[in-house]
């Protein structure tokens, strides 16, 4: 059976080559926001990272008419109260990775090592018009004292799975999303659409 073509509303290249190899074997063609030429940005009015990704999707479907992915995903931290959670794109006002991560570093500076406890969290949604199908992933972990890695993206170089392991962005790309929230989250994502009978 031919695939067939759902957006992935994300201008990320990292997102979309992980998604892609997620879903292979669902004989889905994913395109990003880039490929369709389309530049508006979706508001991300929600107060959890579930009504961010549904808002998205709608968002994203108005304007490409094809089935839409969304996700919204980012870092929980238990010693800033869950911080900075939905705010994780725009944490300390930072654009770049690099300053986000530092800003981070910075804020925990005299936490200590074992209560650095913090979770990666995704919200995957699928809209194609009529309804919402949705899953939420997430990865539990530590907050490292430096930046480690150049593999991943966002806040991987300091985030570890486990403690004293590796960051995130050590991991080569079939290990990461075989733990990531977001591997989780599209996952199980992609059952409940099998179970909905919405896989081509």
């Amino acid at each position: 059976m031919d695939s067939v073509k759902w957006l992935l509303a994300t201008r990320n290249p990292g997102k979309i080559r992980e998604l892609r190899i997620i879903l292979a074997d669902a004989r889905i063609d994913i395109v990003g926001l880039g490929d369709l030429g389309i530049d508006e940005e979706s508001p991300e009015s929600g107060k959890t990272f579930l009504e961010n990704a549904m808002q998205k999707a709608r968002f994203y479907y108005e304007r490409a008419g094809i089935p839409t992915l969304s996700d919204d995903s980012g870092l929980e931290v238990d010693a800033l109260n869950g911080a900075p959670g939905i705010h994780s794109a725009r944490f300390g006002g930072f654009k770049t990775h690099e300053e986000k991560c530092a800003y981070l570093l910075g804020l925990l500076a005299e936490v200590p090592k074992e209560l650095r406890t913090a979770r990666f969290v995704c919200a995957a949604v699928f809209h194609d018009g009529h309804e919402y199908i949705s899953a939420e992933g997430s990865l539990e972990g530590f907050i490292g004292d430096r930046p480690v890695g150049d593999l991943g993206f966002g806040y991987d170089p300091v985030f570890h799975p486990e403690q004293d392991g590796p960051s995130t962005a050590e991991y080569g790309t079939e290990a990461k999303n075989a733990i990531s929230h977001r591997g989780r989250a599209f996952r199980a994502l992609v059952k409940g659409l099998e179970e909905a009978g919405r896989l081509p």
